[in-house]
């Protein structure tokens, strides 16, 4: 075997004008790899670490762009077109008896849902809470029942849920499920057999396309949303996936986590995210549909007592990234305060500028992190920021010993937005996201409230500690590197 490849390497190092050819070609690779990033018309930051990663990894760095670079999934006025013609009307303006403040303008007009209602709103706080309330709607469910979900584990929070929505479909109830093709890939045949031998619908969001060579592969842009919608009348929604690893009575190292159990005129919208995800990536019509109550008549749009609400969806089959624009404008809008939790935390520009803005001008502006989320990179990224938005005044914490997978936004007294958005590249640019902006006072306070008891139990970081070459400081700056690719 080795004199098989000395004798190649001999072969190779004979070629007359080998290095000539092997600058043109790199050359030529680079001059490719360049034009194809610098069209993606991105921040220059995230355009030039690309350049740089993929001009060290001659040919190599084509595949890996190809396979996890940056793309553009054109879908949106498809899936609109397909799912909402016949079943509701949904204006370009906001409803007349809406409270439309600016940011409810923003959002219907990043993302084309309009402000709503809720009638009632529920926190569930960690994973047994939050199974419980689903057990217990999906029992009670009479007519469809609609999943999406980023990760749904074949353990025993996943077996429990599989039987109710098994139970359910035998009663005659209509189950579609839609996973994640890379977050839920432990879900094997043999798991789903009792749902499709029960009549449910499954399916999978961008599985591999090994069959299609030519097609761009969808490995990078995941479906992060985690949606339950039982009778179009009753929805959960929030930063909770289907695995015991997020189940606090099976495992004392369960994610800290938050959920929402929602009801009122909401849904209808929550119902449309579903049917627009479920049609795209199935490519049924929206016939699938008919013959079921997706959208319940006797559900007022609006009422006294109800929930300002309204729904945030945003992914790369948009370059509004309403997620992340609503998160800055909330900050920004904001005259006493901003709470921020999130497990990953690696702002862009706007972000820290906001965030450092508002603690510059005497808000009451604080950060709730992981002490050590589940990704070191991406806590040593987030370290790295920690020192700008110190000196600026806001006020840092780290939770543990619990990974915190809380996503939220408390702002003033009024504002909160909650969902399945991670405060960082990916969630904002790459992931199909899904959160919940509310505008209520109670509901505002019992969430500041919960997030006041958090970061009393976490550590307060403080700007002169102590901080390593090594262990600290270097391995944070290195990763800094890396933020506009996380």
């Amino acid at each position: 075997m080795l004199a098989t490849l000395n004798t190649a390497w001999e072969w190779i190092g004979a070629i007359p004008h080998l290095k000539a050819y092997v600058t043109a070609a790199y050359f030529a690779y680079l001059l490719w790899i360049v034009a194809w990033i610098v069209l993606q018309k991105r921040e220059p930051a995230a355009t030039l670490s690309w350049v740089l990663s993929l001009a060290a990894l001659p040919y190599l760095g084509l595949l890996i762009y190809y396979l996890l670079g940056p793309q553009k999934v054109k879908r949106q006025r498809l899936r609109r077109g397909r799912s909402r013609s016949g079943m509701e009307h949904y204006s370009s303006v906001c409803p007349p008896d809406a409270d439309c403040t600016e940011l409810a303008k923003v959002a219907q007009a990043t993302c084309g849902m309009p402000p709503s209602t809720a009638t009632d709103v529920d926190w569930l706080v960690d994973g047994g809470a939050t199974y419980a309330a689903i057990l217990a709607a999906v029992a009670g469910a009479q007519d469809h029942i609609h999943l999406e979900y980023y990760i749904f584990n074949p353990d025993r929070a996943g077996t429990a849920l599989r039987d109710a929505l098994v139970e359910r479909a035998r009663a005659g109830v209509k189950v579609r499920l839609l996973l994640d093709a890379v977050g839920s890939s432990h879900v094997g045949r043999r798991f789903l057999r009792p749902l499709h031998e029960a009549g449910v619908e499954t399916a999978w969001f961008h599985p591999a396309q090994l069959l299609k060579p030519f097609k761009r592969p969808w490995v990078n842009m995941r479906t992060h949303r985690k949606l339950v919608i039982v009778d179009g009348r009753m929805a959960f929604t929030g930063g909770i996936n289907i695995t015991d690893e997020e189940d606090e009575r099976l495992r004392p190292d369960a994610y800290r986590d938050l959920h929402m159990r929602i009801e009122g005129h909401v849904v209808r919208n929550l119902q449309l995210v579903f049917i627009e995800d479920w049609i795209y990536a199935t490519g049924q019509g929206r016939p699938a549909f008919e013959g079921q109550q997706l959208w319940p008549k006797d559900t007022p749009a609006r009422a006294d007592g109800d929930i300002d609400a309204q729904v945030l969806v945003s992914g790369p089959d948009s370059s509004w990234e309403t997620i992340h624009r609503l998160h800055v404008s909330a900050i920004h809008e904001a005259c006493e305060r901003v709470w921020l939790v999130t497990p990953y935390f690696v702002p862009g520009e706007a972000a820290r500028m906001a965030l450092t803005s508002a603690a510059l001008g005497g808000l009451d502006t604080r950060l709730l992190v992981p002490t050590m989320s589940d990704s070191r990179l991406v806590t040593w990224a987030a370290r790295s920021y920690f020192d700008e938005l110190l000196e600026a005044g806001v006020r840092i914490f780290e939770y543990g010993p619990r990974m915190l997978h809380t996503k939220a936004l408390v702002a003033d007294d009024e504002v909160c937005i909650v969902g399945s958005a991670n405060f960082d590249n990916r969630s904002f640019r790459l992931n199909f996201e899904l959160s919940m902006m509310f505008r209520d006072k109670q509901l505002t306070g019992e969430l500041a409230a919960h997030l006041a008891r958090e970061m009393g139990t976490a550590r307060e970081v403080q700007f002169n500690r102590h901080r390593p070459l090594w262990r600290s400081r270097l391995p944070e700056a290195v990763a800094r590197l890396t933020s506009p690719l996380l």
